[in-house]
């Protein structure tokens, strides 16, 4: 199961029913299957408030990936973004909102599945991921 809500923002996905089947594509070509995956789209302070409570990281992101996996193979976990944060990289960057919106998306979906980056070897193992799936939307 794969679901998207607004927490403390107006926010509607674009294109909601391809960007569920892309998400299961990239999940399943991983080896993994859905659980249960819940994308939450939120404000900048919210998510601070989320790094705050949880992390115990005093900073803003745009996005943290909780996982609450319990079976091999099988994606569980809840997904918070920062729409203001998507946007602000995605106008820093250069790139189309929706772009870094997908790569955000998919982003989250590989720490599910297990990437890490924590380094700048695994960055780079993570941003080739991400481009790798980014081309199959």
């Amino acid at each position: 199961m794969l679901n998207f809500f607004s927490e403390d923002i107006d926010f509607s996905l674009p294109l909601p029913q391809k960007t569920k089947k892309w998400i299961k594509n990239t999940a399943q070509s991983e080896g993994f299957d859905m659980a249960g995956i819940n994308y939450i789209f939120c404000s900048d302070e919210y998510l601070l408030e989320i790094n705050k409570q949880y992390l115990d990281h005093d900073y803003y992101t745009d996005i943290i990936t909780f996982d609450n996996s319990e079976e091999d193979k099988q994606l569980e976990g809840d997904i918070y973004i920062s729409i203001d944060r998507v946007r602000e990289n995605a106008e820093s960057l250069q790139v189309d909102f929706n772009t870094e919106l997908r790569r955000v998306l998919v982003h989250g979906l590989l720490h599910l599945i297990g990437y890490s980056d924590s380094d700048d070897t695994l960055k780079k193992e993570m941003r080739a991921k991400e481009d790798q799936h980014l081309l199959l939307f």
